[in-house]
């Protein structure tokens, strides 16, 4: 078997690992979480006739070692179950919200890339100059504040004091440029953070790129600065921040829940807050499994896609992996 092919089979293997223990955690968290779900969802005004009903309907009255099986089983055949509230399927209500997440979610890593990779760079190729240090200290005030307080600071200004942009909902089906002028706050205040995260990633990989013997030996041959900088440095100096990403999906699926909230768009944020106000169980389940989902799926492409840029990595792993 070759390098690559042991390589994805090990990765493969990994994810599906990571899923099930996701899915016994998430199972596990559902079946111990304090609270009526009954009461929850139906209020103190039903009947204890028919909240015994709702009970054996959602399967609640049965032991975890009998709901266990059967939940897997579900999960495994695409079946996330039913909402107890609207009688539709799950898959159904996540599927309706999850492209405005994706949406939200990869304009804010497109913005923060876009902005912070060209910053990052700058700082390294002048390193020591003003605004080197200004890049350094702005970069950290953007780490240190949280998104949702960004949210909030954006709303403020430019919705209400300015009234330069609508705030609220997603935008009418059908119009892009509402939709767009909807987008541009939630995706500010959710990538503000992560430019100045990238720009300060880059800026480090990139000066101990420069370091490296193979970029004095291009300068020794006389080949132009911005060649050897961005054609020969960059590549490299981009794996960092490539494995970086991969991690940020989580982060930035985090915190959209609260950007959404604040802006009141749709998305599995959103769905995920409501189901556990609710105590709804079945879409809290399935929509926790899908950001699962996404986030494994793409730390796996990450993966495959900078050890498709540096062979090394991917001689490594598949090196360990014949190791176990």
């Amino acid at each position: 078997m070759s390098d690559t092919a042991r390589y994805l089979v090990s990765r493969l293997v990994t994810t599906l690992l990571i899923v099930l223990g996701a899915m016994l955690l998430l199972f596990t968290l559902s079946a111990i979480v304090p609270g009526d779900p009954a009461t929850a969802l139906l209020g103190p005004q039903a009947t204890p006739e028919y909240a015994r009903r709702f009970i054996v309907e959602m399967g609640l009255d049965q032991p975890w070692y009998r709901r266990l099986p059967t939940f897997l089983g579900h999960v495994l055949t695409g079946n996330l179950g039913t909402d107890v509230l609207s009688g539709r399927p799950v898959t159904g209500i996540v599927g309706a919200v999850i492209p405005y997440t994706f949406i939200l979610t990869f304009a804010s890593i497109g913005l923060a890339v876009v902005i912070g990779v060209p910053l990052g760079c700058y700082a390294a190729t002048h390193r020591g100059s003003a605004l080197d240090h200004a890049l350094a200290f702005i970069s950290v005030a953007f780490i240190a504040i949280p998104s949702f307080v960004i949210a909030i600071f954006l709303l403020l200004i430019f919705s209400i004091w300015l009234d330069w942009l609508p705030v609220l909902g997603a935008g009418q089906p059908g119009d892009w440029l509402d939709q767009a002028k909807r987008l541009i706050l939630p995706t500010t205040a959710l990538s503000v953070g992560w430019i100045g995260f990238i720009a300060r990633l880059m800026r480090s990989s990139m000066l101990e790129v420069m370091g490296e013997n193979y970029i004095r030996t291009a300068r020794a041959y006389g080949l132009p600065s911005r060649m050897v900088t961005y054609k020969y440095a960059l590549k490299n100096a981009c794996i960092p921040t490539i494995a970086v990403l991969g991690m940020g999906i989580g982060r930035l699926l985090g915190g959209a829940v609260l950007v959404e909230i604040v802006f009141a768009r749709p998305g599995l944020g959103r769905l995920i807050f409501d189901a556990i106000a609710t105590r709804n169980f079945p879409v809290l389940q399935g929509a926790v499994l899908v950001v699962v989902l996404i986030f494994v799926v793409t730390n796996l492409l990450v993966d495959l896609s900078y050890s498709a840029i540096d062979p090394r990595i991917r001689r490594d792993g598949a090196q360990q992996a014949a190791g176990q």
